[in-house]
């Protein structure tokens, strides 16, 4: 629809005006991370959402990215970009060769597998010692540099963050209007009635795990070659879960629910880290009271208010 390639105009345009008009540095690092977070849920809203598959593990392939690559750049002084592509080249085959089998199974079991999944992950990262740094972490990542041009400020990465942002965006709203889109809304609905229209039911699934494994791993790469040292608290489990709340939150039938939910839950501690103690306890009321009040998430509520306004006018 023209109405998304619309939408994503005034993102890409408020993602190039607000690092300049942000007041200072702090401001422009938040939007930054939630460029990450929106690019790593808007893989797993198109696993989720259109392909109905769950996914509990999601952190460990946004830490593959981050470990390989920057391990890459290092311990073996790889340029950032070889470093990227190998991890991302990387994630997509381990995605794959555990994807074939493990989408095989459906509901919990699913949920279950791909959960066991993310805490093997997030276990190697703390006993590879040798290549992750253990639970120490990884230091010497190097930052991303175009020559003697480096990213090396807020501002600066901002805009690769959401170059990238934009253009996942734009790739995802085009496969989800593509055959393969609609193969997808297929399976999620029923994957026998799929099966019997003639789609390749295990094909697309594993091919959207593998995508959405892949869009995980870059923001990794990102986040790694950004802070230049990672840890794995960074990449365990409550990651995974902030994950499919942001999709939730957002709504997780539109690609749109990955932006809101990535944004809200990015910007809430902003608002609520003065209330400390009871941070916690309030930022998971908001979201109850959210979820319980609204079933299709922000892009409901937005959907909800823009008929009211047309059927005033």
């Amino acid at each position: 629809m023209k109405k998304d390639y619309l939408l994503l105009l005034v993102v890409a345009l408020a993602a190039f005006a607000l690092p300049m008009i942000l007041p200072g540095d702090y401001y422009v690092e938040v939007f930054l991370f939630m460029g990450i977070n929106i690019l790593v849920a808007l893989g797993l809203s198109l696993l989720m959402g259109y392909a109905g598959q769950i996914s509990l593990g999601h952190a460990g392939f946004y830490g593959m990215g981050a470990y390989i690559s920057g391990a890459l750049s290092a311990h073996l002084g790889w340029p950032v970009p070889l470093a990227a592509l190998m991890a991302l080249v990387a994630t997509a085959l381990v995605a794959g060769l555990i994807g074939w089998p493990t989408l095989r199974l459906k509901g919990h079991y699913l949920a279950m597998a791909t959960l066991g999944l993310g805490i093997i992950l997030y276990i190697l990262f703390v006993q590879l010692r040798s290549i992750t740094g253990g639970a120490s972490g990884l230091a010497g990542i190097q930052p991303v540099h175009i020559g003697g041009f480096y990213l090396d400020t807020p501002r600066r990465y901002c805009y690769l963050v959401w170059a990238l942002v934009i253009l996942s965006f734009l790739f995802s709203i085009n496969l989800v209007r593509s055959r393969t889109g609609l193969a997808l809304r297929a399976l999620h609905y029923s994957e026998v009635a799929a099966s019997t229209l003639g789609i390749d039911v295990a094909k697309y699934k594993l091919q959207v795990f593998v995508f959405s494994c892949v869009l995980a791993a870059l923001g990794g790469i990102l986040y790694a070659h950004y802070i230049t040292f990672i840890s794995p608290e960074t990449f365990g489990f409550m990651y995974s879960i902030k994950l499919v709340v942001m999709i939730v939150l957002g709504g997780m039938y539109s690609l749109w629910g990955a932006l809101l939910g990535g944004a809200f839950l990015s910007l809430l501690p902003e608002f609520l880290h003065r209330l400390e103690d009871f941070e916690v306890m309030v930022n998971g009321l908001i979201l109850l009271m959210i979820l319980i009040f609204l079933p299709g998430g922000l892009v409901g509520l937005l959907q909800k208010i823009g008929e009211k306004i047309r059927g005033h006018s």
